[in-house]
């Protein structure tokens, strides 16, 4: 483990590069120094040749239990304007590598809007999700109200986050927020597993897949079309296209450069 951080840990293994949120005795409310120290942790995996995949996971009884209520509660609405602590939340949108979720426990407020940042999202069988701040007189504020409604619809985000009411692991697989729910003691390693199969893809592939996906969240079927087109043609000018293409054909294993 890197232990250069305060809030959180670092660690690569096997080219996944993992982020432990690392608060246990507050449920790993998310504050501010946090929230930095988890984007500069991701772009300096983004970065690392060496990593193929990014993991986010939170140490103790819960991913994260929301955000850190001490640090809001004397903010007026200048200061947090001038705080702007939504930049952070704003360069995960930018990270290009595949990012994984392993959540368990509370995924609550701040670090529900967490792990809708993530790419795939592996849940514990008893994992509890909620946006409870509309009982506390705010609203979500890192996307929150957007990628939720995105993910499962105007009538099921009105409900959740309205009545601030807590849902399970299956409602969240159900409702396609939860890539899979796996048993509590098999998280960590069923989320390896996916890390490392992910890994051994060719990273240009994998790059620019996600790129389309999220990209279809922002534009229309036609214009989504033309991007992935795009980003088709583009990996035919890459060297592990020839060589997944040859090692098919010659029924071999193929070596990825990443070029």
């Amino acid at each position: 483990m890197n232990n250069q951080w305060s809030h959180i840990q670092t660690e690569i293994v096997k080219n996944a590069g993992t982020i432990t949120l690392n608060r246990p005795e507050v449920l790993n409310a998310l504050n501010t120094m946090m929230v930095s120290e988890i984007v500069q942790a991701m772009e300096n995996f983004d970065q690392d040749q060496t990593v193929k995949v990014i993991v986010l996971k939170g140490a103790g009884r819960a991913f994260a239990a929301g955000a850190d209520i001490d640090e809001m509660l004397d903010k007026n609405a200048i200061e947090l304007e001038l705080l702007n602590q939504f930049s952070d939340w704003d360069r995960i949108a930018r990270i290009k590598k595949p990012i994984i979720g392993a959540v368990h426990g509370f995924v609550l407020g701040g670090g529900f809007e967490l792990a809708l940042c993530c790419d795939i999202l592996l849940a514990s069988q008893y994992t509890e999700f909620g946006f409870p701040e509309a009982g506390l007189g705010i609203m979500p504020g890192a996307g929150g109200t957007q990628r939720l409604t995105k993910l499962i619809g105007h009538a099921r985000a009105m409900k959740w986050l309205l009545t601030g009411e807590r849902f399970s692991a299956e409602d969240a697989w159900q409702y396609g927020i939860v890539s899979s729910i796996v048993p509590d003691q098999l998280l960590v390693e069923e989320t390896e597993k996916m890390a490392e199969a992910i890994a051994k893809k060719p990273p240009l592939s994998v790059r620019l897949i996600k790129e389309s996906v999220h990209k279809a969240n922002e534009l229309s079927l036609a214009e989504g079309m033309q991007q992935e087109r795009k980003n088709f043609y583009l990996l035919f000018s890459s060297e592990d296209q020839k060589e997944g293409l040859r090692a098919f054909k010659e029924k071999r294993k193929a070596d990825f450069k990443g070029r």
